[in-house]
């Protein structure tokens, strides 16, 4: 298995796409094995925040081009595209947040999964791109998750020349949350995970899920289903506790009910 997964503490989880010599690329079987490890790791209790990198260079390329290049039928293309979808669809679904950890390259699919995470940081060094155009196949499951992170014009810039991205503008654009210098950004990024893990369990799990149930509904109908969650939200334990804590001055402490 080529994804490794490290404990940085009892509730912040690291998951390694380990594949270095092919860039992270995100294989049939990586795909697979990703899923798998998404679903356990949103099972597990004990886990608060989860954080995804890669191993080697940089973050991924993308899809294995060797593996699509020898797939030939139709049926198979679709086969790897539709899992991949599905892994993007883990990611955003997942009840635990997911922090993007970049560095090197994120390009094709590996642009799309920085994209997928609830949030996402770089090494000021590392670039983004959907450069399908550039090889004759239009990075059109990629532009899904990116599209939905930055303006349709900076979009099409994108796709339309193939051409990457540096870190700065990622981040200008809304594509990243911020970039820092190699010996900065475990710390930054540690630093946001233990703040998320620092709050009720239930209540992050409430808000993820209805924070893009809302985005793709009409403004009324949005505020409508919110309304709903908020008051699902407010009969819970960990609210009321809360609400408590906060008027009397005191540091909540959680059931995650």
């Amino acid at each position: 298995m080529n994804i490794k997964i490290t404990n940085h503490n009892k509730d912040i989880v690291r998951v390694i796409i380990n594949e270095p010599k092919t860039y992270n690329s995100l294989s049939y079987k990586n795909l697979k094995d990703l899923i798998t490890t998404f679903k356990k790791l949103d099972k597990d209790k004990k886990v608060k925040v989860i954080i995804l990198e890669g191993a080697g260079k940089g973050f991924s390329a993308g899809h294995n081009l060797k593996e699509v290049r020898n797939l030939r039928k139709k049926d198979k293309y679709n086969k790897l595209f539709n899992l991949c979808s599905k892994l993007m669809l883990q990611i955003v679904e997942g009840r635990k947040p997911v922090i993007a950890k970049v560095h090197g390259a994120a390009f094709a699919a590996g642009c799309q999964l920085v994209a997928s995470c609830d949030l996402a940081y770089s090494t000021k060094d590392a670039i983004f791109a959907t450069p399908g155009v550039n090889i004759g196949l239009f990075c059109s499951t990629p532009m899904v998750a990116v599209s939905r992170k930055i303006s349709k014009k900076h979009m099409m810039k994108m796709l339309l020349t193939g051409e990457p991205i540096k870190a700065n503008y990622a981040k200008e654009i809304g594509l990243i949350n911020d970039c820092f210098s190699k010996s900065r950004i475990n710390n930054e990024i540690l630093k946001i995970a233990k703040k998320i893990a620092s709050k009720s369990n239930l209540t992050i799990k409430i808000g993820k899920q209805a924070f893009y149930k809302q985005l793709e509904m009409p403004l009324k109908k949005a505020y409508s289903y919110t309304s709903k969650v908020m008051t699902a939200n407010m009969m819970a334990i960990d609210a009321k506790e809360g609400i408590s804590a906060f008027l009397e001055k005191r540091k909540p402490v959680w059931k995650n009910k």
